[in-house]
């Protein structure tokens, strides 16, 4: 008879993205499991044991809490319970009332099962980390030997007292001297090192991690995918493949076509019989069940597995499946897409018969589906519930998700369009403004940063105060007010420069005073026409 287990909700736990997610909720799985599956006395052979619990039991209190948790899917069916805890068995987290473990032969009867006293928790895989390739834009310093400046007449920009006066109201510092550069034509390669280098850093970004290393190998990105996947489509959005030879064959598209649209059949000519849409069914499910690698591959398992920790929060999730689909050959991006319209249209259709005794539609397309979608090609033991938690995430956004990243495509667009025109070019000008690369900083204390602002500012103030001192050109008066004006506004400069009044006295030297010529002229007597003594004036006053 069976016994009815008590449930214990246990409070929800989303692992969020990152390395080694999948070991994550391996280990999580494993307590909850340890701590919350109820174990009592059970009779077997004519002997009691203690602290056991049967094997149904134990399939329904796991198939129970994977459906409750939100890091896998409501969807998980008894049978994928039943495979997870064979699992169970082979790494000793549960063993026989004998005591024996180590092999796959856990099925769902009453057999009875205990956990052992420690149940291991997988450690993190001590592989070699993915090879560091940093996402950095071209260096465009490169191309400096085929800039065209010498048939520019482009005169270098070179700020003097005059142009510092008049521009003294906006800022004061000197212009270095700028010259224009006429970009080359992108070549092939460089489109493709933007195209990748910007899809990664927006991933990044996206899924808010440090580094893609532990989840990513970079050189397992292909540039050419990304811009395929993104320009070489129809109206609807699905992949126009160059090399006719990866498309689907024939056959199966006609299949799909057929139980996408029914009842209405184009490509079926022949009359239909009883079950002719289940083997149909099985046809298509056959063909992607002998593909040689799931459809998002295996080197991109870890990424997609990383991004289900995303799922809780739907506008992020779609926009980070979005980049990592553009990242899939154009082959297996066009099969996914034709996948996952035909599963949409087959569980929303209700004129289609039912196509399983045991599933509902829905349950039947992921069920059949997940593995040829998403899976490991070493032996992880979530694989399959973390496939179909994806799989149906996918079936709600597909229409979003395999579309392209409308922004990230408008991004790119916009840069590479920035480095086609002409630039102004300063020295020691690094890569262009427009989304620079991925840099990282060095802090430095309080005292280290005033000193370097201090010090940064100085100097071209100096060499703009000598240029002002040194002038010969200039009047006295006018120096005088400039002199005056940048003492004012920048005082230390100006005493670091003229400490004492007598330094400042140098530049103004003292002319000797000479008398003028009519100072000199007013110190003689004046002129008195009336007191000559002539004998001819006397005899006129006589």
């Amino acid at each position: 008879m069976s016994v009815l287990l008590s449930w214990r909700p246990m409070e929800p736990r989303l692992v969020g993205p990152g390395p080694y997610r999948a070991t994550r909720l391996w280990n999580e799985t494993v307590e909850h499991f340890r701590d919350g599956m109820p174990s009592r006395r059970h009779r077997c052979h004519f002997k009691s044991y203690d602290r056991c619990f049967t094997a149904s039991e134990a399939v329904d209190w796991l198939h129970r809490l994977l459906r409750h948790n939100q890091n896998f899917s409501p969807e998980v069916t008894r049978a994928q319970t039943v495979q997870l805890l064979k699992k169970f068995l082979k790494n000793h987290v549960i063993e026989d009332i004998k005591g024996r473990w180590g092999k796959e032969d856990f099925e769902d009867n009453g057999h009875l099962y205990r956990f052992p006293p420690f149940s291991p928790l997988k450690p993190y895989p001590k592989r070699s980390p993915y090879r560091k390739e940093i996402v950095k834009f071209p260096n465009w310093n490169d191309l400096e030997r085929d800039t065209f400046q010498e048939h520019i007449p482009v005169k270098p920009i070179v700020l003097n007292s005059e142009t510092w006066f008049k521009r003294h109201s906006i800022a004061i510092g000197e212009v270095p001297s700028c010259k224009l550069i006429h970009r080359q034509q992108l070549t092939e390669t460089n489109v493709e090192e933007i195209w990748k280098s910007m899809t990664l850093s927006h991933l990044q970004k996206t899924l808010s991690l440090d580094s893609l290393n532990e989840v990513l190998d970079a050189k397992f990105v292909n540039p050419k995918h990304i811009i395929q996947n993104v320009y070489n489509v129809n109206k609807q959005g699905v992949v126009i493949l160059q090399d006719k030879s990866e498309e689907l064959p024939h056959w199966v598209l006609s299949a799909m076509k057929c139980l996408a649209n029914w009842p209405t059949c184009p490509d079926v000519k022949q009359p239909t019989y009883l079950g002719f849409e289940r083997d149909v069914f099985r046809t298509i499910v056959d063909y992607y069940g002998h593909m040689k690698e799931p459809l998002l591959t295996f080197q991109f398992f870890d990424l997609f597995v990383s991004v289900l920790g995303l799922l809780q929060k739907e506008k992020m999730a779609i926009e980070a499946l979005q980049i990592c689909c553009l990242l899939l050959p154009p082959a297996n991006r066009r099969k996914l897409q034709l996948l996952m319209t035909m599963m949409a249209r087959i569980s929303s259709n209700r004129d289609l018969p039912s196509l399983s005794d045991t599933f509902g539609t829905r349950t039947l397309m992921v069920q059949a589906f997940s593995h040829h979608i998403l899976c490991s090609k070493d032996d992880v033991d979530l694989d399959e519930l973390l496939a179909t938690k994806l799989v149906s995430f996918l079936m709600d956004n597909y229409h979003e998700i395999l579309n392209a990243s409308p922004a990230l495509k408008v991004a790119i667009e916009e840069h590479i369009s920035h480095l086609q025109r002409v630039q102004i070019k300063y020295p020691g000008a690094g890569i262009d403004p427009v989304f620079p690369a991925t840099s990282f900083c060095h802090q430095i204390s309080t005292d280290e940063f005033e000193h370097q602002r201090a010090n940064g500012c100085q100097e071209p103030l100096a060499r703009l105060l000598e240029e002002i001192a040194g002038n010969t050109e200039m009047s006295t008066k006018e120096k005088k007010k400039k002199l005056k004006q940048f003492q004012k506004s920048y005082p230390d400069v100006y005493k670091k420069r003229f400490p004492t009044p007598e330094s400042e006295a140098v530049l103004f030297p003292e002319k000797s005073k000479q008398k003028p010529l009519l100072l000199a002229w007013a110190f003689k007597k004046p002129f008195q026409p009336f007191q000559r003594t002539s004998r001819r004036t006397r005899s006129f006053r006589l």
